[in-house]
């Protein structure tokens, strides 16, 4: 897959005020796809964390009241978590806004697209960094309801390794893979 396909299909306005009504939790997540042959990065979560512990996720996390707007949140985040610090002008698009079922968080996601990433470091929050190839991750959709998150009207799964990808990560993924199929 090109990249230069990969950017006209995933750019689009980004509007990142928060907008914040005392009640919903706020986070936002950085989706990095980056080289020739595209790869995902996505993070394991430490298991020690209290919420989302071990879950496959994007680098990001909740907003606080001293970040500017939510990408502001998902640069701070992305840089703490995995210290790959990207300028907002790296950011070429936004998704729709995914809620998480068990913590209640409104997550906002922002893409950025890059030729290549330098050596990063996982702090304690991250259990392991992954660098996952793009084409064929999408391909493992599996969009069987889970049962055990029934819930919600949209549950997908994707598999990379051993490892599964659910809850909102997934329907981050399902977005970019409508984008790309359309």
């Amino acid at each position: 897959m090109d990249t230069t396909i990969l950017k006209n299909v995933l750019s689009s306005e980004i509007s990142s005020t928060p907008h914040h009504d005392g009640k919903t939790k706020l986070a936002s997540v950085l989706v990095i796809i980056y080289g020739v042959e595209p790869k995902i990065l996505m993070i394991e979560k430490s298991k020690k964390l209290n919420t989302h512990a071990g879950e496959i996720a994007f680098p990001g996390g909740k907003w606080i009241d001293t970040d500017h707007d939510l990408l502001e949140t998902a640069l701070r985040e992305t840089k703490e978590e995995i210290g790959l610090n990207l300028s907002r002008d790296k950011v070429i698009g936004q998704l729709d806004n995914v809620r998480t079922l068990n913590s209640g968080f409104n997550i906002t996601p922002f893409v950025t697209i890059l030729n290549d990433i330098p050596q990063l470091t996982a702090d304690g929050e991250v259990e392991t960094i992954l660098h996952i190839p793009m084409v064929p991750f999408l391909q493992t959709l599996a969009d069987d309801p889970d049962p055990n998150h029934n819930l919600i009207q949209e549950m997908y799964t994707f598999t990379y390794k051993d490892k599964i990808v659910w809850g909102a990560s997934a329907r981050i993924l399902k977005q970019i893979l409508n984008r790309l199929k359309s």
